[in-house]
């Protein structure tokens, strides 16, 4: 993978804030999501990725054009997706971080659910067949537009055909139990939020993996995204800790014990912003 420096990651994060600047109907999901992928790619040509998923389009739209049942179209997706191409879900290296940049997915056809769901979002905004993203705990999937809305597809499972019945199965499987099904988990999501869970994505496995200049980047794009999210602050100061940066990360845990006095990690914060204190002193 490519390796990006301050300036690069700067760059990337004010490219990400002017495309997520629209409003959300009006937001390019591709080239927002390939905005990410400058933080690692900062070279990265996007305009070749556009291009390539509007071929993608093209081909399909030739296949489909009079075509109006949406069991035929998703078929037709199906079939040019998963058979001709090879696109598939990455269960082998999950947390690959490259499963979660789209020019990764497009180029390797491997991907997670929330970036596979992402092609199959555009590829059906090409063809004049939108559909929206489900944001399931652990899982996510799209559904067809009105007035198919309850049809779901799961790109990670090679476009498999759902109900509404089978999403709860879903959810029980990928909890082990532990999440009880709500209606609501169907709503569909905005944009901004799939790009938020493609970022949260990463920064979980940057945390993993301890690789924290990355997951800063991150957590600042997550930040354009809200920039009130008391938790992200939080995690904010204390990456900027962890790369000893202890002065900024104090700051950040402060702001987030002012304005969450009561959360539940209240304690533990408070005791690293006391040990933050008695570093920055010195």
């Amino acid at each position: 993978m490519s390796t990006s420096g301050p300036a690069d990651s700067y760059r990337a994060a004010a490219s990400f804030a002017h495309v997520v600047a629209a409003r959300d109907e009006e937001l390019d999901l591709d080239l927002a999501a390939l905005t990410i992928s400058q933080a690692e790619y900062p070279d990265l040509d996007l305009r070749a990725y556009v291009l390539k998923l509007d071929a993608m389009g093209d081909t399909l739209k030739g296949r489909l054009e009079g075509q109006h049942n949406p069991y035929a179209i998703i078929g037709a997706l199906n079939t040019y997706l998963f058979d001709e191409l090879g696109f598939q879900g990455n269960a082998d290296e999950y947390f690959d971080p490259r499963n979660s940049f789209l020019n990764d997915v497009l180029d390797r056809r491997l991907g997670i659910p929330i970036t596979l769901c992402t092609v199959y979002m555009e590829l059906g905004r090409r063809i004049g067949f939108p559909f929206c993203g489900v944001g399931l705990p652990g899982h996510f999937v799209v559904k067809c537009a009105e007035p198919y809305s309850e049809i779901f597809v799961d790109p990670f499972s090679r476009g498999a055909i759902l109900s509404a019945d089978d999403c709860a199965q879903r959810v029980t499987q990928v909890s082990n139990g532990q999440v009880a099904f709500q209606e609501h988990f169907l709503s569909s999501v905005t944009k901004k939020q799939i790009l938020a869970r493609i970022l949260n994505n990463l920064k979980g496995v940057y945390l993993s993996t301890q690789q924290y200049t990355k997951a800063l980047v991150i957590v600042q794009f997550l930040l354009t995204l809200s920039p009130w999210a008391l938790p992200e602050i939080r995690d904010r100061g204390m990456i900027r800790s962890y790369l000893r940066d202890y002065a900024e990360g104090l700051s950040d845990l402060q702001t987030y014990i002012q304005y969450s006095p009561s959360a539940d990690d209240a304690d533990v914060v408070r005791h690293n912003i006391d040990s933050l204190k008695r570093i920055v002193g010195h």
